[in-house]
């Protein structure tokens, strides 16, 4: 965020993150792409180049946590603000009033950021505090171009439509159509003086500020979510740190079956079983160990196979565990190691406590679709076919070619 120093006008993002949610329960907390909802919410503000400020409003404890963590400051709203039936322009009255108390110095600019909208990209935030701070609206929305027909029941027994948008005698191409746009419900931009005035988000000269259609989704219900969630791997893929570096993490913790396996197992005549593991995770194995990260593997499964792959691979490794929560949040305890600069390789849903330990929760791509979803970063290779080999370049990046093998 840009220093607010004088001259600068300064731009105050406000994320009303209420703790009820009657569609999906503690919705504001719900990870994405591995990342709570408000915590990508306050990144992407914090990225943005007039930001200068950003709060999160709240009356959640847990919320408010959340938010302090990502680096944003918290107002704590009102009972009275904190219903089904409150505004978010309320809301981003209280925040502004009580930043500015906080501070003593005015804002010019004040958003309103809805973390509901996943998708939302800095640029976009940039694109409706320029509106108003550098170009002379007074209010600005985010928008995505918009081709369809709108109907509308005609009657109150929901028999029988009219069109909204249009004569349904007369379907005119998109081409001979006026360009239409959808307001996308992510970020608004107000003149700070003109909202007190209003009370309302839309007054004055109001800036289209068009995005992405691609990005365009709020998340209403669990559905929503879950589309979300299948579309992080995709959408987060193209942002700045979407992916970690070596500068990101100090340790790299390994599950074994369905991650360094392709989760089946082969049992012979006398009861043996036999697994498939990928050379080429071996070499990326090899070359993070090597680069100085600490590793482990880190399984529930009592087969000795797993114990002989970690000797083949110089590794450490804890097997035949139950709670791998609490096995890794203690090796993280004697190792020295902040969980916050882990990243954990996981593929089901045992590996959903250790992904909330862990500051890098890493799918596989044959992973269960909820561990998928709970992930910060997925491979594009599965499990036992050279996933591991793929995370050891996104951290060691061109160097994992060079370092010897």
């Amino acid at each position: 965020m840009p220093d607010s120093a004088a001259g600068v006008r300064r731009v105050l993002a406000v994320i009303p993150a209420r703790g009820g949610s009657k569609g999906v329960p503690a919705k504001n907390l719900a990870p994405v792409g591995g990342v709570p909802l408000v915590a990508r919410a306050v990144r992407e503000c914090r990225a943005g180049r007039l930001v200068t400020d950003v709060v999160v409003s709240t009356d959640d404890p847990a919320v408010a946590a959340a938010a302090r963590e990502a680096g944003a400051e918290v107002v704590l709203r009102p009972a009275a603000l904190a219903g089904d039936t409150a505004t978010s322009e309320a809301a981003v009255l209280h925040a502004l009033d009580a930043h500015e108390a906080l501070h003593g110095s005015p804002v010019d600019v004040v958003l309103l950021v809805q973390c509901t909208s996943p998708f939302l990209v800095r640029e976009d935030i940039d694109g409706v505090a320029a509106a108003v701070a550098e170009q002379g609206a007074d209010t600005a929305v985010t928008v995505a171009p918009f081709h369809g027909f709108v109907w509308r029941r005609s009657d109150e027994a929901g028999e029988g439509g009219a069109g909204v948008n249009h004569d349904r005698s007369f379907r005119p191409r998109r081409q001979d159509r006026p360009q239409d746009f959808l307001e996308t419900g992510a970020a608004y931009a107000m003149d700070a003086a003109g909202f007190r005035r209003h009370g309302h988000r839309f007054f004055g000269r109001t800036e289209l500020v068009r995005t992405d259609p691609a990005r365009v989704l709020e998340i209403d219900d669990p559905h929503d979510l879950a589309r979300a969630r299948a579309l992080a791997p995709l959408l987060d893929a193209d942002l700045p740190g979407s992916l970690p570096t070596a500068a990101d993490v100090d340790a790299v913790v390994l599950d074994f079956d369905g991650t360094q396996t392709d989760d089946r197992v082969l049992i012979d005549s006398d009861g043996r079983e036999l697994v498939s593991v990928h050379r080429g995770d071996g070499l990326g194995i090899a070359a993070l160990r090597r680069s100085g990260l600490r590793m482990l593997i880190l399984s529930t499964e009592r087969n000795p196979v797993v114990a002989a792959r970690a000797r083949k691979l110089g590794l450490p490794v804890l097997h035949g565990v139950d709670r791998k929560d609490l096995a890794l949040k203690q090796w993280c305890e004697e190792q020295g190691v902040a969980p916050e600069r882990v990243l954990y390789v996981g593929n089901d849903v045992n590996d959903l406590p250790c992904f909330a330990l862990v500051g890098w929760p890493v799918a596989v791509a044959s992973a269960h679709d909820v561990v998928r979803g709970a992930a910060r970063a997925v491979t594009a290779r599965p499990g036992g076919d050279g996933a591991i080999r793929e995370i050891a370049g996104w951290i060691l990046g061109p160097s994992l070619d060079t370092l010897p093998q």
